[in-house]
């Protein structure tokens, strides 16, 4: 059952679109084992009233949902965990160690993006979250495992986008659910069918060094499929896995050059030569990937991406050695 919010896939796993900012920006993943059913990323609290539809059109009980899984804490992939928690009586929230803390008390959390956006702003995309209560909540260090009604999901740490991100390996569907591990695919950007796929380097926590590393941990398992929150199940991943690789370095290389062209006392002048630079390289692969789309669609599209991505890459600028092996 396809409806317009979810997209069903094989072994049991749905896309529910999380409608954050635009369809098809988020998604939440739903998988289903013989009745029971777990949840990998939550969207905000605004999404959870379009889980609770997609459940009723497949007849699924939210009493059945036995787990809540976030790939990581970032607020488009967690701002719903506690309405989440509200509505699913029986689940448990699995989460990385170092994100646990902050659902049980998300004051930090909340202050961080409040001072971003703005205490209005941040209501109005996010709604409310509250603390989850602590007996709720299972920490899921690497390599650990949590069992879905007889159907096993495997935890790895993958720092690199953010140091408290996991990836879960799906055994059943040789497939991965990679948060933003895996970067950013927009269905838009398809094709003929073929993907198109970018780093985010969004958080105050991009670690290329590490970001290398996930992927290459993740390729390691020989996945068939990723399926990414932005957005949803791609294939062909050993070609995109290759060019995730040469994109983390090519943002690194361009955040190095504005560094080296504007000194420090000008960030204004810095900020826009990333953005630039970044908005050039994506359109020239797209480009080269055969995207028809308009120039300017394109830029609509991937502007917030693009903006996020150039903070991110700024704060690397400003808070490491940049050392990149």
């Amino acid at each position: 059952m396809t409806s317009s919010l979810s997209t069903d896939f094989t072994h049991g796993i749905s896309a529910i679109d999380a409608q954050f900012h635009r369809p098809q920006r988020a998604a939440i993943h739903l998988i289903e084992e013989n009745g029971k059913m777990a949840l990998v990323d939550t969207g905000t609290a605004f999404s959870i009233p379009g889980v609770l539809s997609v459940l009723e059109e497949k007849n699924l009980a939210i009493e059945d949902v036995d787990y809540v899984i976030l790939t990581h804490i970032h607020l488009d992939h967690a701002g719903g965990a506690s309405e989440c928690m509200r509505c699913f009586p029986n689940a448990k929230l699995v989460v990385h160690p170092r994100g646990a803390r902050h659902m049980a008390d998300p004051t930090k959390l909340i202050a961080g993006a409040i001072s971003v956006y703005g205490e209005a702003e941040f209501k109005r995309v996010y709604g409310d979250i509250h603390a989850i209560d602590e007996k709720r909540i299972i920490e899921a260090p690497d390599e650990s495992r949590i069992d879905l009604n007889g159907r096993s999901l495997l935890f790895i740490d993958t720092p690199g986008h953010a140091r408290h991100h996991n990836c879960i390996y799906d055994e059943q569907s040789n497939a991965f659910f990679t948060g933003d591990t895996f970067g950013v695919s927009y269905r838009e950007l398809d094709v003929n069918g073929k993907e198109f796929v970018f780093p985010t380097t969004t958080p105050v926590q991009f670690d290329p060094d590490a970001a290398h590393a996930s992927l290459n941990r993740i390729m390691h398992f020989k996945p068939e499929y990723a399926f990414l929150t932005h957005y949803s199940r791609i294939g062909n991943l050993i070609r995109h896995a290759e060019c995730m690789h040469n994109l983390i370095d090519a943002h690194v290389e361009i955040a190095r050059n504005a560094d080296e062209i504007n000194s420090r006392r000008s960030n204004a002048n810095r900020f826009n030569a990333i953005s630039t630079a970044l908005e050039s390289l994506l359109l020239q692969r797209l480009k080269k990937h055969g995207c028809q789309m308009p120039q300017t669609e394109i830029i609509s599209l991937l502007s917030a991406d693009i903006r996020l991505n150039t903070m991110g890459l700024e704060h690397w600028l400003n808070h490491s050695d940049q050392t990149v092996s």
